[in-house]
């Protein structure tokens, strides 16, 4: 094979790779454009999650109306004394096992 044989089936296949890589970028706009609107809604859950996290007495605030109005403020109690009852609980143990 001469020279300018070797150089013409290189030519050839790097004109293969060019549009193979065009038909790719091709695929990768269509694939972006699809995904777009999920992205774009995974963006405003991060958001969402973000806001939340530098504001947890806005979320804790929440959280109490919600179990005022569905139980009540003695339902509220209970459930005080209840985190306040395995709060304890899991500390003893805590301890208990550090210590054995």
């Amino acid at each position: 094979m001469t020279t300018s044989e070797k150089m013409s089936v290189l030519m050839q296949g790097r004109g293969e790779l060019l549009a193979r890589i065009a038909s790719q970028r091709e695929q990768m706009v269509e694939i972006g454009s699809e995904l777009q609107g999920p992205l774009a809604l995974a963006d405003e859950g991060l958001d969402a999650v973000r806001f939340l996290r530098r504001h947890p007495l806005l979320v804790a605030g929440a959280v109490l109306l919600l179990v005022i109005r569905r139980r009540g403020v003695a339902g509220l109690v209970g459930g005080v004394w209840g985190v306040w009852k395995g709060y304890r609980y899991f500390t003893s143990l805590a301890k208990t096992l550090s210590r054995g």
